[in-house]
């Protein structure tokens, strides 16, 4: 596992480091995506300052209530500086800073499909950091998996030398799938504005429940961790949001030209 890599001679955490570079990726593709499509308005800026700032409160805050006693619960001071971080409650602060942003400025237009491409790019880097710094996940009970050395093992409070799930690297894999499958086919195709965000979020909801079996967070109730109790209540949501757009017809694929 690596805490820190040097770059230059300097050492940078990993994850900080794996975390900018998607940062910077998701910048890149979001940029290019909202030229495409000719989104040019300046206030389009306050929209992703609307998505950073409520991604990076609610990804430390979002943790945070843990037990119904909020006394057993950290501080909130302690949680921002010490606690755990939660991409699902980022990507929850991110919509809802996005939708606050655009009633404040008066944007109008729709912007989950040049988020989309930009959001899976940017997890598929950022996930390499908890990949490389981070408890693996569960024991595969074969030979297949990432074996810890006794260090490592100490450090993240788990088994050596027993073979682990690569969590992580499953979710790498997702999100580069995604990825692809956004910006080489569904962003030319689909015509309705805005849904591919949808169908993004919808598909990581469901992986993101089964891939938690493997990932080793706390059970919270029936087996079940924190994370797929939250996604028990959201993907039904955005399953149904699905339902009721496709009713609408709304959802229309573009043609493919012959060749």
């Amino acid at each position: 596992m690596l805490p820190t890599i040097d770059v230059l001679g300097v050492p940078i955490p990993t994850h900080s480091l794996f975390v900018a570079l998607g940062v910077f990726a998701a910048a890149a593709v979001f940029v290019v995506e909202a030229r495409r499509r000719g989104q040019t308005d300046d206030r389009i800026w306050y929209v992703v300052l609307g998505a950073l700032v409520g991604g990076a409160i609610f990804m430390r805050l979002g943790p945070w209530f843990q037990h119904l006693d909020l006394r057993d619960n950290a501080s909130l001071p302690e949680q921002w500086l010490y606690g755990n971080r939660s991409i699902l409650g980022g990507l929850f602060g991110a919509w809802l800073g996005v939708h606050v942003a655009k009633r404040l400025v008066g944007y109008r237009a729709r912007t989950g499909d040049l988020f989309a491409p930009a959001v899976a790019l940017g997890m598929a880097i950022g996930r390499l950091g908890c990949f490389f710094t981070e408890l693996p996940g569960t024991p595969t009970g074969t030979s297949y998996g990432i074996r810890l050395d006794a260090e490592d093992a100490a450090r993240l409070g788990a088994p050596a030398g027993v073979p682990l799930h690569p969590s992580f690297a499953y979710e790498i894999a997702f999100q580069a799938a995604a990825f692809v499958v956004i910006w080489f086919w569904l962003r030319h195709r689909l015509v309705s504005p805005g849904e591919t965000l949808t169908f993004y979020l919808l598909g990581y909801g469901a992986f993101r429940f089964l891939v938690e079996f493997t990932r080793g967070n706390d059970v919270a109730w029936q087996g079940l961790t924190r994370p797929q109790l939250f996604l028990l209540l959201t993907v039904p949501l955005v399953l149904a949001r699905v339902v009721v757009q496709a009713r609408r017809g709304v959802y229309r694929l573009e043609p493919v030209e012959a060749r």
